[in-house]
């Protein structure tokens, strides 16, 4: 392990904001599986028998308003949970002539100076579609062991991108007023997919509560294919009115259960395999499953192990049985 390494590390469970980027940059470059075995293995070693953070994802329509929302989430964080600390991944458009992206979530949210229990990034989509970038799984899992609260909000998105779904405990559909009727709502194949909705911008009265109405009605017409066929909450909130706000985020607080990451491990290395190797790479995997002699192991997607499934391992057999194809 190196020494440099072990003092970012250091730094980063203290909340100082700038080795906390610098491994983050690390994790985001190409070729990174020898510095993610490292780090993830020290934290693993540091975290023995701690609950990792909580995982928040805020998806939406483009414009629903989720970064001034975040914004205003940040304010009364700092009050409502004096002895807690939460960090930001906002993922930004990519442009599909030049591929930059102006990162501009970033500037509805409104952060105090050195304060170290809030740490905000900003990530390019890369025109990766689904709403994330193609390594803010493993920036999660970094940010996961540093702080108890982590927000993941996607780009404006769809009826059917559901990916943020796939890495949080729990995930939010910010919608506004007058969003769509109920034959759009149930059209919309993200609709089964949130934990809870929120109606945001109800700076007016009246179209909120047509709105909160409507949305109601849609939910318990399609309640039966629903997880535990109960109707998820539905908030609504205003940043201009500055209501509703609090009552998400003690809804959040309080929020205490945990996906399995066992399964989320091998559904993020499936999809990674894909976008590695294509389906020829998949087909690989599924005869590796199937033969008995087959020395390299995987697990298989739907399988459920009780012992804890470590990505970086995973991805070396992979490689490994991938390897041993080609020659």
């Amino acid at each position: 392990m190196e020494k440099d390494l072990l003092e970012l590390i250091d730094y980063a469970y203290s909340g100082e904001k700038y080795p906390i980027a610098q491994i983050i940059s690390k994790i985001e470059t190409a070729k990174n599986l020898d510095f993610r075995k490292q780090l993830f293995s020290e934290l693993t070693k540091r975290n023995q028998g701690k609950e990792e953070g909580l995982t928040i994802g805020i998806t939406g329509t483009p414009g629903a308003g989720k970064s001034s929302l975040l914004g205003e989430i940040c304010k009364d964080f700092l009050s409502m949970a004096p002895n807690k600390k939460m960090a930001i991944v906002a993922i930004d458009p990519s442009s599909n002539i030049s591929g930059g992206s102006i990162l501009g979530d970033r500037t509805r949210v409104v952060l105090p100076r050195r304060e170290n229990r809030i740490y905000f990034r900003s990530q390019p989509s890369q025109l990766e579609l689904g709403g994330l970038n193609p390594y803010t799984y493993h920036v999660i899992r970094f940010l996961r062991n540093i702080f108890d609260y982590v927000f993941v909000e996607t780009v404006g998105i769809g009826q059917n991108e559901i990916a943020v779904s796939l890495i949080s405990d729990v995930s939010f559909l910010v919608m506004q007023p007058l969003g769509g009727d109920q034959v759009q709502f149930m059209k919309s194949g993200i609709m089964e997919v949130p934990d809870a909705f929120i109606i945001n911008k109800c700076d007016e009265e009246s179209l909120a509560n047509s709105s909160y109405y409507m949305l109601q009605t849609t939910l318990e017409f399609i309640k039966d294919i629903l997880p535990d066929q109960n109707l998820p909450p539905i908030f609504k909130t205003s940043v201009v009115k500055r209501t509703g706000v609090k009552e998400l985020l003690s809804y959040i607080l309080s929020y205490n259960k945990r996906k399995d990451k066992n399964y989320e491990t091998k559904t993020q290395l499936k999809k990674w395999l894909v976008a590695e190797f294509g389906h020829w790479g998949l087909r690989v995997w599924n005869e590796a499953n199937k033969s008995p002699n087959q020395t390299v192991r995987l697990g298989n997607i739907l399988e459920k192990t009780q012992s804890k499934v470590l990505y970086e391992e995973e991805e070396d057999k992979i490689l490994q049985l991938v390897q041993s194809y080609i020659k």
